[in-house]
């Protein structure tokens, strides 16, 4: 049954037949892909970036966005610049597992709230409901070995944002993640964790469908369109590239039998379809995301953020009354460095004091909606800008944060809020009451990503219908956070998994 892994190819055009065609190796692809395995289908896998096993890893910040992340890390979310408007830069990777290679192995359940408003908003609640998406993410859990964070790994970092948490009488915990238990703490999360610790598709699914159930993998080969004919989905196109030189090599077609299934992820999805001469007057809209800055904490001991999982403690306190999540965040020295802003001796300065720093972050649940689109030269353009509200959330967040790192010893802080003092004590911290409401003015970053191809009742509104095809074209399908209608709140890989794996098994019930 063994199957095939087919990477850069020069030449000749090739072709490929299977019965599912997935385009996209992330959450939601590698879990629909090895859904449709284990029911006896063969499934062809494309990805756009290169396979790149575990001991290959880079060690180095720098080689990791080299080699694994979305082109260096340059696509950003633009806001509207004659209004304010600020460019949000995009964490994403490029390989085969897609971004849960370099994420933090947070595993976070559907809140039943979220189902609530997707059965009442957008008519789904047949098809992503408690029963149908919980038993999804128990299977989830147990073959990726999810656990919570013990106290022994979590790092000093960690460990004192949770005794903070708790002095201030709010939830806090200890994360849940995708790990062996003998994971080491090495903080190497975010850069993909070369002792194969963190349990994700590219050594688990992935190889399982291509050896146990003779699946085909194409790597570094990303599709250009979908093929349609009859207003049938049949199968995908592309080109290779090759992942150092850019250059281009061979075309490809690969042809399915039975479906395709697009995940090429919030930013990639909508312009494959746009690609593919799908004209619906949603695609591309509805495109959310959870923007979150840090606040710097410097103690007059040695913290150690290098020591411990990237992240290892988090709050759902403020969730839905604020709007936000609390998280630790340790960063590696490469990313620290761009985090706390400054040049010249203040930088150096800030550097010299890293090993008694902690950051914790603040993640918002924002009202913002923006689009993904392919502009006119052919790349992806994201427009997104986070509202007022949004900014007060992420403020009130931030203040949040440094009133807990003075509770917990801290002797001063970083806010990392233009037009605030770049360095404040424990009798400043009203300053950030009147710290101001402008986004350019904050340190953000998108992490977690949804919708342009969303799935809905209303077709003025919605790509995908509940019957989870995309309108107008039988046989295809998205299987990504692309389809996700709402922001979330927390997490979003378990949703994207378990939505996944529960359209595959529809496709397979027929």
């Amino acid at each position: 049954m063994s199957g095939q892994h087919v990477a850069f190819q020069e030449g000749a055009p090739q072709s490929f037949d299977a019965d599912y065609v997935v385009a996209g190796s992330g959450a939601g692809g590698a879990a629909a892909a090895i859904t449709l395995a284990r029911a006896g289908f063969k499934v062809a896998l494309v990805e756009a970036g290169p396979w790149r096993d575990p001991e290959d890893y880079p060690s180095s910040m720098y080689g990791t966005m080299r080699d694994m992340f979305m082109d260096w890390g340059q696509l950003v979310a633009m806001g509207n610049m004659a209004a304010g408007g600020a460019i949000l830069p995009i964490v994403q990777a490029k390989l085969v597992g897609g971004t849960p290679v370099i994420n933090s192995a947070i595993v976070v359940r559907t809140p039943g709230d979220v189902l609530d408003d997707w059965r009442e908003r957008f008519g789904v609640g047949d098809v992503f409901n408690e029963q149908t998406i919980g038993a999804k993410q128990d299977q989830i859990e147990r073959e990726l070995d999810v656990t919570q964070t013990p106290l022994s790994i979590m790092g000093k970092t960690a460990a004192t944002m949770l005794d903070a948490l708790h002095k201030r009488g709010v939830e806090g915990h200890a994360i849940d993640r995708n790990v062996l238990a003998q994971c080491e703490g090495a903080m190497q999360c975010l850069q993909g964790c070369k002792r194969r610790n963190k349990r994700t598709a590219n050594f688990l699914w992935i190889p399982e469908m291509k050896d146990q159930h003779g699946g085909l993998v194409l790597s570094c080969a990303p599709v250009d369109k979908v093929l349609i004919e009859n207003g049938r989905a049949v199968g995908v196109t592309g080109r290779w590239l090759h992942p150092q030189t850019r250059q281009k090599g061979a075309t490809f077609t690969v042809r399915a039998k039975k479906a395709v299934l697009i995940a090429a992820s919030a930013t990639g999805s909508a312009p494959m379809l746009q690609r593919s001469g799908i004209k619906l007057p949603a695609l591309g809209e509805g495109w959310r995301a959870h923007p979150g800055a840090g606040v710097v904490g410097v103690y007059p001991d040695a913290m150690d953020m290098h020591k411990g999982p990237s992240q290892a403690v988090a709050s759902l306190h403020y969730r839905k009354d604020i709007g936000i999540k609390l998280e630790h965040l340790s960063l590696p020295l490469e990313l620290f460095a761009a985090r706390v802003g400054g040049a010249g001796q203040t930088l150096v300065h800030k550097l010299e004091e890293y090993r008694r720093c902690a950051m914790w972050v603040s993640a918002v649940r924002a009202d913002a909606v923006g689009t993904v689109k392919q502009n006119w030269l052919g790349a992806t353009s994201v427009q997104y800008q986070p509202t007022k509200k949004d900014i007060e959330r992420l403020r009130a967040g931030s203040k949040i944060i440094a009133e807990m790192h003075f509770a917990s010893g801290a002797q001063k802080v970083w806010p990392g809020i233009f037009g605030m003092k770049g360095e404040i004590g424990p009798d400043e911290i009203d300053l950030f009451d009147n710290a101001p409401l402008d986004n350019r003015n904050y340190t953000w970053v998108l992490s977690h990503l949804f919708g342009g191809c969303t799935v809905g009742k209303d077709p003025q509104t919605s790509v995908v219908a509940p019957d989870l095809h995309v309108r107008g074209v039988r046989n295809l399908h998205v299987v990504d956070a692309a389809v996700i209608p709402t922001t979330l709140g927390v997490n979003p890989q378990h949703t994207i998994m378990a939505m996944a794996m529960v359209t595959a098994e529809r496709l397979v019930a027929g």
